[in-house]
């Protein structure tokens, strides 16, 4: 298990991220995921209550993740983490836009209090006190336990942290954004500010939406709707050469490219726990066996330096 930040909450190397719940997999799948997931150990579950509005115009996601706790009984297990500021109807981090979102949330998922509370995005609209404070006050009433920034740049997070500290409001214990072995921007200014300032990141896209599986190939055919995507990676020199490096170090541990992929995440600096999605048990699988591979010095280096872009990566 591993600390977010300076807080109290402990969590499985391994998030659960759950936007598919409702959209590529239905009730029966996800709460068959939902069930490998915690028998496994794991107890860190992320969602939003926008998951999956742009494809069933509804909070699909956490009402499902909510008959599953209050069916298994296992809410006091589990560090639940959930989102506002996205839903259509319900954008921004505005007072009364936060206050309606979490009582809604809350509804849903059938709990009377959320361990991690997401700003899935920068609100520049909305003062910074405005949006902290609000959450102080759903701290003090017990609604939230901690609240983390998604999405924010090193600058607005940084000037967020100061606020907090300046104002005696509650701080972001935690950042989540973007991060894999082919999207390494995190790298920089933001990184910088997340330890410097005691946080951590649970990194989402941590299989750069699903290109790091090695599923995508020359002339291979994948039924996803983020194929497209992923897929733009395989034609550049800096996504063969990562994938290479992958397929050397998967195959001398005898391993999914998905799991060692999210083992070299797990072992970045202030990483706490990348979060990650499956449709199905099958998929799990790899995933979570990345919480108990431990990669060498050596392989560690292969990936890093196959990874860092060249001169000759840029268009």
């Amino acid at each position: 298990m591993r600390a977010i930040g300076t807080t109290d909450l402990t969590v499985h190397p391994v998030a659960l991220g759950t936007n598919v719940f409702g959209w590529t997999a239905d009730r029966e799948a996800s709460w068959a995921v939902l069930d490998a997931y915690t028998g496994a150990g794991g107890n860190f579950i992320d969602t939003a209550d926008s998951y999956p509005y742009w494809a069933t115009g509804e909070s699909t996601s956490e009402t499902l993740i909510g008959e599953w706790m209050e069916r298994r009984g296992n809410r006091d297990r589990l560090v639940l983490a959930t989102k506002v500021g996205m839903l259509e109807g319900l954008k921004g981090l505005a007072p009364r836009t936060i206050r309606t979102a979490v009582e809604a949330s809350l509804r849903r998922l059938r709990t009377d209090r959320i361990d991690l509370y997401w700003a899935h995005v920068d609100d520049r609209d909305t003062p910074l006190e405005e949006t902290l404070g609000t959450f102080g006050e759903l701290i003090r009433e017990g609604k939230v336990r901690h609240v983390g920034a998604s999405n924010y740049g090193p600058e607005r997070l940084a000037e967020a942290l100061r606020v907090a500290d300046s104002s005696g409001l509650p701080r972001y214990v935690a950042l989540q954004q973007p991060y894999n072995l082919v999207e390494r921007t995190y790298e920089g200014e933001l990184r910088d500010v997340v330890a410097r300032e005691g946080l951590s990141s649970t990194p989402y896209y941590g299989l750069a939406r699903g290109f790091l599986t090695g599923k995508y190939r020359d002339g291979a055919e994948v039924d996803s709707p983020r194929a497209a995507t992923a897929a733009r990676y395989l034609h550049t020199p800096h996504g063969r050469r990562t994938l290479e490096a992958l397929d050397e170090v998967a195959a001398g541990r005898r391993a999914a490219p998905a799991t060692v992929a999210l083992a070299w995440l797990i072992a970045q600096p202030t990483v706490a726990a990348p979060i990650t999605s499956a449709r199905s048990v099958e998929q799990l699988r790899p995933l979570l066996a990345a919480a108990t591979l431990t990669l060498t010095p050596e392989e560690l280096r292969l990936l890093d330096h196959a990874s860092r872009p060249t001169p000759e990566d840029q268009p």
